[in-house]
């Protein structure tokens, strides 16, 4: 058996040195060129990092919005139907029926332009230019009372927005040492489970009706 393992070993060491040195194992596929890599990476971190060049304001921002974004979210974001409302909601994170908006609940500007370029409008995702997109976000933040509507967004203006909930995360730290709250109970932490109600009686599981 060990025979058979230090084959293996080998097997695998042969099949990452060939990997790193660029070689297409299987024979399969084609190696990215810069530009497909760049269409795929257009993630943005929180402070900023990966957004484009580009800029936009409110003003500039609200016939955009208002053509690209008000038939779900309504022209002041009090949304359409049953899409989502994306301003107010101050004040009801506590409540039994909070309204999780920009202005009320996200915790960094980042967050948006990177969901709105990436996935918005619906069924028109990536149609946005850089400069629709920061000025689509400048008149959210602008709705939730957060910038004035002429603050000019852009690549470096836009990491020093401060969100009204920012300080309401807290890092996961389940895999280390508490760092806030109650200890963590560890052994006999729940004597019983109560099911209060089922999800086909709450009428949330499709049957074969729906579909």
């Amino acid at each position: 058996m060990s025979v058979l393992r230090n084959l293996a070993a080998a097997s695998v060491l042969a099949a990452l040195t060939a990997a790193g040195a660029g070689e297409r194992l299987y024979g399969i596929g084609t190696a990215p060129t810069a530009e497909q890599i760049a269409a795929w990476d257009i993630d943005v971190r929180p402070d900023g990092q990966g957004l484009p060049d580009g800029s936009g304001t409110a003003l500039n921002g609200e016939d955009v919005f208002i053509e690209r974004c008000g038939a779900c979210h309504g022209e002041f974001g009090e949304a359409v139907g049953r899409f989502p409302v994306i301003m107010g909601g101050e004040d009801t994170l506590t409540s039994e029926d909070p309204v999780k908006t920009p202005g009320s609940y996200w915790p960094y500007a980042s967050t948006l332009w990177d969901y709105i370029y990436r996935a918005m409008p619906f069924g028109e995702a990536q149609t946005l230019t850089y400069d629709e997109t920061y000025a689509i976000v400048a008149y959210i933040l602008y709705i939730n009372d957060i910038v004035e509507d002429d603050f000019v967004l852009d690549q470096a203006s836009l990491a020093t927005v401060e969100m009204p909930n920012a300080g309401g995360f807290i890092d996961d730290d389940r895999l280390s040492e508490p760092s806030h709250g109650a200890e963590p109970c560890m052994t006999g932490c729940k004597t019983d489970v109560k099911i209060f109600n089922k999800a086909r009686r709450l009428d949330v599981t499709p049957t074969e009706d729906d579909s």
